[in-house]
């Protein structure tokens, strides 16, 4: 199967599969999906979305975060992965929005950049999923998936799938396929033991056909 094959098979199946994909996060304002994906790195989204309520209640705008020091945030966060870290950024991204951009997000991926706690994978993620852009967030899921089954060829960074990714999925598709590949990652093709004989990609899979298929 060549590249062209594999990619249009794999979007054919997800299009029929998954017609709707979606961010897990719980949120209802760009602000409030800006501060659950800086919680959820390295952290699961079920247990951000078990945070956000009580600290959205305490800080239901920017304007009410940027009031707010790192060590009162924290009371709120602790129980995500590296709740300290995460405090200090919540507090100066909050700081920076109010300060610099009126407290609106921005809709830019430099700009998102900026703003502390902030990387590439989260501004392509407001980007996608508030703003419709193009872009594909590379989170551990999406890196996993597309080089097991063979949308990226043993891709050694983020930037490298990403940029794979973009060039081979239609424009328009882009922003439902980095959930597609989440989705999958999270509850098919999971790191450890992913589900083959569960999947429906297997026909285009290079991790399945290599060395599942023949153990079977």
């Amino acid at each position: 199967m060549t590249t062209a094959q594999r990619y249009s098979f794999i979007i054919d199946w997800f299009t029929r599969n998954m017609p709707v994909a979606e961010t897990e996060l719980n949120y209802s304002n760009p602000y409030e999906l800006l501060v659950a994906v800086i919680l959820s790195a390295q952290c699961t989204d079920k247990r951000v979305n078990l945070i956000t309520p009580a600290l959205f209640t305490t800080y239901p705008t920017v304007y009410d975060m940027a009031t707010a020091t790192a060590e009162e945030i924290y009371e709120l966060i602790k129980s995500v992965s590296y709740p300290n870290n995460k405090a200090r950024h919540l507090a100066g991204m909050a700081r920076m929005l109010v300060e610099e951009f009126d407290g609106e997000v921005p809709s830019d991926i430099d700009e998102l950049q900026r703003l502390p706690g902030v990387g590439r994978k989260t501004a392509n993620v407001m980007a996608s999923v508030v703003w419709g852009k193009a872009a594909m967030a590379v989170d551990t899921h999406v890196f996993r998936v597309a080089n097991r089954i063979g949308l990226t060829n043993n891709s050694k960074t983020p930037l490298a799938t990403e940029r794979t990714l973009v060039k081979h999925i239609p424009e328009e598709l882009i922003p439902k396929a980095h959930h597609w590949l989440i989705l999958h990652g999270r509850y098919v093709c999971m790191a450890r033991r992913p589900l083959c004989l569960n999947c429906g990609l297997r026909e285009a899979c290079k991790y399945y056909n290599s060395k599942v298929k023949n153990q079977e």
